[in-house]
């Protein structure tokens, strides 16, 4: 972290743990997005990395991550709860985590799935939004 970043961040911002992940790629993925250092937080994903928002096709590549969330993120503050890790066949880590997000419109509960390759950096997240149809429905543009 640089001198700006350490100083544009506020300690409700922060994520200091979340129950059940020790990955240090989430807990940033999280503080990250909370202080609305969307670069930083694309830096986070592979090269080749994916992300897949809701109601959204795939976004590939960390630049079109970040111009994402720049345009998408703004104003989000995310609030993981508590997630579960495992190993999977190849070596590559497997995170959930559930927690709920409050934008200036609306609040909801939400799941992110990740894929941490060899490298600790994320291959894939996924982001559900954990709602009723109708609350769903409400939030579609």
């Amino acid at each position: 972290m640089n001198r700006m970043e350490a100083s544009t961040r506020s300690p409700q911002d922060t994520v200091r743990q979340i129950e059940g992940i020790t990955e240090s790629t989430i807990i940033r993925y999280f503080d990250t997005l909370n202080t609305e250092n969307y670069q930083t937080c694309a830096n986070l994903f592979a090269t080749d990395g994916v992300m897949y928002p809701p109601f959204e096709e795939g976004i590939l590549g960390r630049e079109a991550i970040a111009t994402f969330l720049q345009r998408e993120a703004q104003g989000m503050k995310l609030e993981p709860e508590r997630g579960i890790s495992q190993v999977v066949e190849n070596g590559d880590l497997e995170v959930q985590v559930v927690g709920k997000v409050q934008t200036p419109l609306f609040g909801v509960n939400v799941s992110w799935f990740f894929l941490l390759n060899s490298q600790q950096k994320i291959a894939t997240t996924k982001i559900k939004l954990l709602a009723s149809p109708q609350e769903l429905l409400s939030l579609k543009r």
